[in-house]
C-alpha cells in the first residue's frame, strides 16, 4: 500500500487510523491464546482425545503460518478499508461458527477460519503504522503497539481460566464476538484508504509452496514433542525443500514486479539482523511459555488459573512499558534499550535455570518480569529500526516476512525445549532418578540451552545502529527499487 505524502502525520498524538488497527489487533491477538485452559472441557463435551483437542491450536498457528506469506503481496492489492474489513469479517465468521460448532470438526474449521482473519491484521497494523507515521515519532507509536501485542496473549489464559470456572468453553467466543463486532463496525465507520492498491495477478504456485512449506515445518517442528524423531524430522524436511522452492521463485518473479514475498527485504542489512535478533528473542518467549506452565502445573501443582494469574504481571508490565519505551527510543536511538535488554534476556533466562521444587513464587515472579521488561526494551526498537530501513513499497513484504518468521521461531523454540526436557527426563528416569527430579533436570536444561541461544540475541543487538538507516544512504537504494513489468 504505497503511501502519499500528504498523509504524513505531524505532532505527538497516534493517528486514528492506528489506534483503531491496535484495537482490532488486540482483540484477534487476545483470541490466539484464549483457548489454552479449554482442552479438558473439549475432550469432556465433543469426546475427542487429549491429542485432538490440542488441534484448536496446533491449527490456528498452521494456518497463520501458511496465510501470513501471502499478506505482503495482498495488502498492496486492496485499499486499507477493505484489508480491515476481509480481515475482520473473516475472524467475525470463524468466531461465530466455533461458538456454534456441535462437533468438534466444525469448531476446528470456525479456528482456521479465525486464525485466517488473524493474520492479516498484524501485518496490516505494521504496514500502515510505517506509512501514516514520520520516522521521529514511530518509537512512541509502535511501543503502544506492543501494549496491545504483549498484553493480549498475557490476558487469554487469565480470561479463560475465569470464563470456564462458570461457563461453556462457548463463552469463550460468544464474548468475543459482540466485541469485535463493534470494533469491526466502528472501525468501517472511522477507517480511511492509505495510498492506492497496486493492480497484479497473484501467482498460485507461490502460494501453493508457501502453505505447504511454512505450514510443513511449523507443523513437523510442533510434533517433536511426541517422541517419534524421524517422522517430524521428515515432514520438516518437506518443509524446508519447499520453502527453498518457494524462495527460488520470488527471485525470480521479483524481475517482474510480482512476488508474493519479496525477498529483497533481506538485502537491507538492518532489517536482516534486526530479523534474527526478533527470532531468537521469540524463541526464548516461547519456550519460557512453556516450560513455566509446565513447571507451575505439574511440579507445583497450581491450577491453570493460579499459573495465568502468576505470569500476568509479566505481560502486562511489558505492555504499559511499551509507550515509555517508544518515547525513550524516539529521543536517544535503539542501542541504550536494545543492548540492555538482550543482557536481560539471557540474565533472565540463566535465572530460570535455578528453579526448584521449593523456589519462591516471589522469585519466580521477578524473573519473569524481568525477562518481560528486557524484552519489550528489545522489541520496540528492533521493529522499529527493521522496519524503518526499508523503503516503503516493501513495508508489507517486512511486515510479512517478520510474521512469518514470528510464527516459525515460535514453533522451533517450543519444540527445542520440549524436547531437550522430555530426553534428559527419559535419560534420567532410565537410570533410576525419580520423574520429579528427572522432569525438573530437564526443564533446567532446557532453560540454560535457552539461554545460551539468547546470547546471540546480545551480539545482534550490539551490531544493530542506534538509528535506522535510509535506504539511500546504506548503499540500498538499486537493490531495493520497485520494479515495473
Amino acid at each position: 500500500m504505497p503511501a502519499e505524502p500528504d498523509l504524513a502525520v505531524a505532532g505527538r498524538r497516534t493517528p486514528a487510523v492506528i489506534r483503531l488497527l491496535v484495537l482490532a489487533t488486540f482483540v484477534v491477538i487476545l483470541n490466539e491464546t484464549i483457548m489454552v485452559n479449554a482442552i479438558p472441557r473439549l475432550m469432556t463435551d465433543l469426546h475427542v482425545t487429549e491429542r485432538s483437542a490440542q488441534w484448536v491450536s496446533t491449527a490456528f498457528m498452521l494456518t497463520m503460518a501458511a496465510v501470513i506469506p501471502v499478506t505482503g503481496w495482498f495488502l498492496q492489492r486492496v485499499t486499507t478499508r477493505r484489508a480491515y474489513a476481509i480481515a475482520m469479517g473473516v475472524f467475525l465468521l470463524g468466531t461465530a461458527l466455533s461458538a456454534a460448532a456441535p462437533t468438534f470438526g466444525l469448531l476446528l474449521v470456525g479456528r482456521v477460519v479465525q486464525a485466517g482473519g488473524t493474520a492479516v491484521m498484524m501485518p496490516l497494523l505494521m504496514t500502515t503504522l510505517m506509512t501514516v507515521v514520520p520516522q521521529h515519532d514511530r518509537g512512541r507509536v509502535m511501543g503502544n503497539v506492543t501494549l496491545a501485542i504483549s498484553v493480549a496473549p498475557a490476558m487469554g489464559p487469565v480470561i479463560s481460566g475465569l470464563v470456564l470456572q462458570i461457563a461453556s468453553w462457548r463463552w469463550l467466543f460468544l464474548l468475543v464476538l459482540p466485541i469485535a463486532a463493534a470494533v469491526t463496525w466502528f472501525g468501517l465507520r472511522k477507517l480511511e484508504n492509505i495510498g492506492e492498491p497496486e493492480s497484479g495477478a497473484i501467482d498460485w504456485a507461490s502460494v501453493v509452496f508457501a502453505a505447504l512449506g511454512f505450514g510443513s515445518l511449523v507443523y513437523g517442528l510442533s510434533k517433536f514433542e511426541v517422541g517419534n524423531i524421524a517422522v517430524p524430522a521428515l515432514i520438516v524436511a518437506v518443509g524446508a525443500v519447499c520453502i527453498a522452492i518457494f524462495a527460488l521463485r520470488q527471485i525470480r518473479l521479483q524481475r517482474t514486479g510480482s512476488p508474493l514475498m519479496d525477498l529483497r527485504v533481506l538485502l537491507a542489512g538492518t532489517y536482516t539482523k534486526s530479523l534474527v535478533l526478533m527470532a531468537v528473542a521469540f524463541l526464548a518467549m516461547m519456550g519460557s511459555m512453556i516450560l513455566l506452565p509446565l513447571y507451575l502445573q505439574n511440579l507445583r501443582g497450581l491450577s491453570p488459573l493460579q499459573t495465568g494469574l502468576l505470569v500476568m504481571p509479566g505481560g502486562l508490565a511489558m505492555g504499559v512499558l511499551g509507550p515509555t519505551i517508544g518515547r525513550v527510543f524516539d529521543r536517544f536511538g535503539g542501542r541504550m534499550l536494545v543492548i540492555p535488554g538482550a543482557i536481560g534476556i539471557t540474565v533472565a533466562l540463566a535465572g530460570f535455570t535455578t528453579i526448584s521444587p521449593t523456589m519462591p513464587y516471589w522469585q519466580l515472579l521477578a524473573l519473569h518480569i524481568l525477562l518481560m521488561l528486557s524484552l519489550a526494551a528489545a522489541f520496540t526498537p528492533v521493529f522499529t529500526l527493521g522496519l524503518g530501513a526499508l523503503p516503503q513499497h516493501l513495508y508489507s513484504h517486512g511486515s510479512s516476512v517478520l510474521g512469518t518468521l514470528q510464527q516459525v521461531a515460535a514453533a522451533f523454540g517450543t519444540a527445542l525445549v520440549v524436547t531437550i526436557m522430555s530426553a534428559r527426563a527419559t535419560t534420567l528416569t532410565d537410570h533410576g532418578t525419580d520423574p520429579l527430579s528427572a522432569h525438573l533436570s530437564g526443564m533446567r536444561l532446557a532453560f540454560a540451552v535457552s539461554a545460551a541461544l539468547s546470547v546471540i540475541v546480545i551480539v545482534m543487538a550490539v551490531l544493530l545502529p542506534n538509528r535506522a538507516p535510509a535506504p539511500a544512504e546504506a548503499g540500498e537504494s538499486t537493490e531495493l527499487e520497485p520494479v515495473h513489468p
